[in-house]
């Protein structure tokens, strides 16, 4: 059966890179029938964090991708130990007790490309053992073949046939000098157990894959089949980053901003991977049902931002298409954070707004009059009606006042009443709605006048047109 793993370390906050990763992984066990697996890889425990494992967790929750089986690396190192010893058992690991050097004990400092120590390789098993029963500290190494040098070689879904010497191979460590695995051993280990059979994961990780396929030959376990995705880079080339970028790589802060889920994965699932037909916009069943390898680039991914425009422009457009497609109920509920929650009247300001948002977020500015007691101060000139002037201003919101005070309160009423109003006046209609527009919204770009009266009702729109005849 089809299985696939995404393997997220808590070591900071849930990288957009990271979630394409998720979603490539899920898209793929959906497209067949296969399984999906959350593997969160916590062994590096000097680094593991609960801010970055919440940060994870809520980033895929938002997502609303789900997932059939879910483990921990920390609750299985016993099980990688196993694995290591047998490795070690087979003659195909060796003991490493140089002193740790600064930086790590992957893989020693040096000049040079370094491959391994040849006084530890060659070392006695007998001496091996006797050093290791003193309780002298070492690293477990894996004996890569360099006297015999052959290749290893792989076929990727994505960047094809791989090949690279094993003469070109450092002897990695599989156990640190305290017993903890490494990543490659416990990664390994854990593909193993869980019975991987595709293992998708970023370009970045594709020289690792050498490594990888040694263990696993050397466990006796038969390789999975690998994937490797573009990376996703900024628009200066670097790769995206928290310390050069900013929040905008961190998958809570689309959320925070107001993107929907399903706008964000589409946005994302077009970095790097395009259907057959060039579609844009789908649904999550139009994904699952075109994604496959064949559709993915070997380029990196372009994220299109600036200090102006914080999100790439893709993304936004599609959210601003996924916010229009949205029934009202749904959207209204997508909206209720992005309001005070003490505003009653969501249901109704939705469908006066859903042509003018982008971002969910955006509420807060184009319909912030709409639950605001007071109204930011504002230009009174704006009050003075095109091929108008102060004293049109003050009569149009003085007969507004008349009519708003016992008019029936409904769209169709209040259009034929101020229409009437603008009659009896003289005006054009658009030099009577003007004054009334930034008077009740502070501006002259808003939603439907009528509409607006509707939602706001009488007693705030009578206060404010009053408050408005007094900037005059």
């Amino acid at each position: 059966m089809l299985r696939v793993r995404f393997a997220p370390s808590p070591t900071g906050f849930l990288h957009i890179g990271s979630a394409r990763t998720f979603i490539f992984n899920w898209l793929y066990a959906r497209h067949n029938q296969g399984t999906m697996i959350l593997r969160i890889d916590d062994t590096d425990v000097d680094r593991n964090t609960q801010a970055s494992l919440d940060s994870i967790f809520e980033g895929l929750k938002w997502l609303d991708l789900s997932w059939d089986e879910e483990y921990r690396q920390s609750d299985r190192v016993d099980l990688h130990r196993q694995i290591a010893w047998k490795i070690f058992e087979k003659g195909l690991a060796y003991r490493d007790f140089t002193p740790a050097t600064q930086g790590g004990e992957e893989r020693p400092h040096g000049e040079g490309a370094w491959l391994f120590n040849a006084g530890m390789r060659e070392l006695a098993a007998e001496e091996s053992q006797r050093r290791a029963n003193t309780g002298e500290p070492f690293v477990l190494r894996f004996r890569v073949p360099h006297d015999n040098p052959q290749p290893v070689e792989f076929h990727d879904a994505v960047y094809g046939a791989q090949s690279k010497l094993t003469a070109d191979i450092e002897d990695f460590a599989l156990l640190r000098s305290n017993g903890i695995p490494t990543y490659h051993m416990a990664s390994c280990a854990d593909d193993i157990d869980l019975r991987i059979s595709h293992i998708i994961r970023g370009q970045d990780h594709l020289t690792n894959t050498f490594k990888h396929i040694l263990i696993f030959e050397a466990a006796g376990a038969t390789s999975p089949q690998f994937a490797h995705l573009p990376l996703l880079i900024a628009p200066d080339g670097s790769k995206l980053s928290k310390r050069k970028h900013g929040p905008v790589v961190s998958v809570t802060t689309y959320r925070d901003y107001g993107f929907l889920p399903q706008a964000f994965i589409n946005f994302l699932c077009l970095l790097g991977w395009s259907p057959k037909n060039d579609r844009e916009q789908m649904t999550r069943q139009e994904l699952v049902d075109a994604f496959s390898f064949e559709g993915i680039n070997r380029s990196n991914a372009v994220v299109n931002f600036s200090e102006e425009e914080p999100f790439d422009p893709k993304a936004v457009w599609l959210n601003a298409e996924f916010i229009r497609t949205m029934p009202i109920e749904e959207l209204s509920e997508r909206l209720r954070p992005f309001v005070p929650a003490s505003f009653g009247k969501i249901e109704q300001v939705t469908p006066l707004i859903r042509e003018r948002i982008k971002l969910l977020s955006d509420t807060a500015t184009v319909a912030d009059f709409f639950f605001l007691d007071e109204l930011p101060p504002y230009d009174p000139e704006e009050l003075i009606p095109q091929k108008g002037d102060r004293a049109m201003a003050v009569t149009a919101l003085k007969r507004a006042l008349e009519i708003l005070s016992t008019a029936d309160f409904n769209h169709q009423s209040l259009d034929a009443a101020l229409r009437a109003g603008a009659q009896d006046l003289k005006i054009k209609p658009g030099q009577m709605f003007q004054p009334i527009r930034v008077a009740v919204c502070g501006r002259k770009n808003a939603p439907p006048l009528f509409e607006t009266l509707e939602v706001l009702g009488r007693d705030v729109c009578l206060k404010r047109i009053a408050q408005a005849i007094q900037k005059l």
